[in-house]
């Protein structure tokens, strides 16, 4: 039976011995950019509309370089993660157009603090533009950066520039984490749809 079926692969001229059979190469695909008017139309009002519906936690990043005749820096900031436990990584993004950004990256570290839900008002005061954030803000030292660690915060961590990535018209910062410490506190401040808020736990 073997015989015959190798006969007949010969005499239509097909490759009786064992291996691959040389291909051509395909083609390579012709690649292109997407083209603006392909791109569908996101509103940027409507954007924040329907990402206003995560709801978030809320952070003061501070930062103080030992040269800053301004003295430390800081601003409020809703979009702080976790990013990795080996190395410990966290993350947080600001606008390209921040003027707090350039005095933090000069600093090269800074101290993330997470705000309870009584700190509506410490947020507020670092999330406008112009004004001395500080005046009236009790601080120390964070222990290795020497950032700003604002008091009564439930948790703190503090963290050296490790990398900064673009994104879009926001920057993308990581900090490596060097010390971290929470108090035993009450609820966390919340961020929902435009307004504070605080967290709650579901019943029944």
């Amino acid at each position: 039976m073997a015989a015959t079926a190798v006969r007949y692969l010969r005499s239509v001229g097909a490759a009786t011995t064992a291996g691959p059979t040389p291909v051509d190469p395909l083609p390579r695909p012709h690649l292109r950019a997407v083209a603006d008017d392909e791109r569908p139309p996101i509103d940027a009002s409507e954007f924040r509309r329907v990402l206003g519906h995560f709801a978030s936690g809320v952070t003061i990043v501070t930062a103080h370089a030992p040269d800053d005749a301004e003295g430390p820096a800081g601003f409020a900031c809703q979009s702080f993660a976790s990013l990795s436990l080996d190395p410990p990584l966290v993350t947080f993004m600001v606008a390209r157009t921040s003027t707090t950004w350039p005095r933090i990256a000069r600093a090269g570290a800074f101290c993330v603090n997470i705000l309870g839900a009584d700190q509506s008002a410490l947020c507020r005061s670092f999330a406008v533009s112009g004004a001395d954030k500080f005046a009236g803000v009790s601080y120390e030292a964070a222990p290795t950066t020497g950032a700003p660690l604002l008091d009564s915060v439930p948790a703190w961590i503090d963290c050296r520039i490790q990398a900064v990535h673009t994104g879009g018209d926001h920057l993308i910062v990581v900090g490596r984490v060097e010390a971290l410490g929470a108090a035993d506190r009450s609820d966390p401040l919340l961020f929902h749809r435009g307004a504070f808020g605080r967290f709650g736990p579901l019943t029944g």
